[in-house]
C-alpha cells in the first residue's frame, strides 16, 4: 500500500514537472530560426505560448505541494530528486514570462547595404523591397529569417522592416 502510494506520488510530481517544462520547451522548439515551421506547429506553439504563464504556476505549485509534503520521509537521494523538480518547473515558470524570442531574434540596428550591381544574390533569392520618397532599399529573406526585423532609415522615414 505505502509503495504504491509513493510511486503514485513520483508519478503525479514527475509529470508535473515535465508538463511545467513542456509549457516553456515546445515554443522554444517550434519557433526556431532557419528551420520550417508548419501551420499547425506554429499554432500548437503560440497557444503554449499563450497558456503557459498560467500552466506553469499551477505545474510549480503543485510540484512545490507534492516536494514538500514528500520532502519528510525521503531520502537524500530523493530530495536530491525533489530539488531538481522543482528547480526544473520555477525555471520554466520564469522563462514562460520572458520574451525569450527576442534573445533568438534579435533586431538588426545598423544594416549594411550594397548596390543593387555589386550585391551577390542568387537568381531565385527573395527580397523584401521598401521605397519611400524616391529611395529604395531590399532586404534578403535569408538574412530576415534570423532577425526578423530591421530598423531603417528610408527616405528620411525611420521604419522597422519585418518578416
Amino acid at each position: 500500500m505505502f509503495e504504491q502510494r509513493q510511486r503514485s506520488f513520483q508519478l503525479i510530481f514527475w509529470a508535473l514537472v515535465l508538463i511545467g517544462v513542456a509549457f516553456f520547451l515546445v515554443p522554444a522548439f517550434i519557433i526556431r530560426p532557419f528551420r520550417y515551421q508548419s501551420p499547425a506547429a506554429l499554432q500548437l506553439a503560440l497557444v503554449f505560448r499563450q497558456i503557459s504563464p498560467i500552466g506553469t504556476i499551477v505545474a510549480a505549485c503543485g510540484v512545490l505541494g507534492l516536494g514538500g509534503w514528500g520532502w519528510r520521509t525521503a531520502g537524500r537521494r530523493q530530495r536530491g530528486l525533489l530539488t531538481l523538480g522543482g528547480l526544473l518547473v520555477i525555471g520554466s515558470a520564469t522563462m514562460a514570462r520572458l520574451n525569450y524570442f527576442e534573445w533568438m531574434f534579435h533586431a538588426v540596428q545598423q544594416p549594411g547595404f550594397e548596390k543593387a550591381d555589386d550585391a551577390k544574390l542568387d537568381a531565385g533569392e527573395m527580397v523584401l523591397t521598401v521605397t519611400i520618397h524616391g529611395e529604395a532599399r531590399a532586404y534578403p529573406v535569408r538574412e530576415m529569417a534570423y532577425h526578423h526585423i530591421v530598423n531603417d532609415v528610408v527616405g528620411g522615414v525611420p521604419i522597422a522592416a519585418t518578416y
